[in-house]
């Protein structure tokens, strides 16, 4: 199995851990409120908690999605931004690293920036 091929499957198995996770959300956000104010007040507050937590899920799927596209078309590796070859240990700690350490901090840093 090649390193690619090795990737592909950890890609796919934490995105269908996350399509798992992110039909629990869904199916916890859409139960129905308790007629108790005091628990319906509580139930809201979760169900934000757990919103918010269903956005982290979307988000990171469509990053293993965008990286699995690049395995595909033989650009997994290579900054979006510069071109470079992304690090190896970069991708192993974030294996849908999108640019090479350098593009992402000059990014997070504009970012920052009022």
């Amino acid at each position: 199995m090649s390193g690619n091929d090795a990737l592909r499957e950890q890609l796919e198995t934490k995105k269908a851990e996350l399509m798992a996770r992110l039909d629990r959300i869904t199916a916890n956000l859409r139960r129905g409120l308790e007629a108790d104010s005091k628990e319906r007040a509580k139930q809201m507050e979760d169900s934000e908690v757990v919103d918010a937590l269903g956005n982290e899920a979307r988000e990171e799927i469509a990053k293993i999605s965008a990286a699995l596209q690049r395995i595909e078309s033989d650009e997994f590796g290579i900054c979006t931004e510069c071109g470079v070859k992304i690090h190896p240990d970069r991708l192993a700690a974030y294996p849908y690293a999108e640019e090479c350490i350098e593009c992402a901090e000059f990014a997070e840093r504009r970012r920052s920036i009022p």
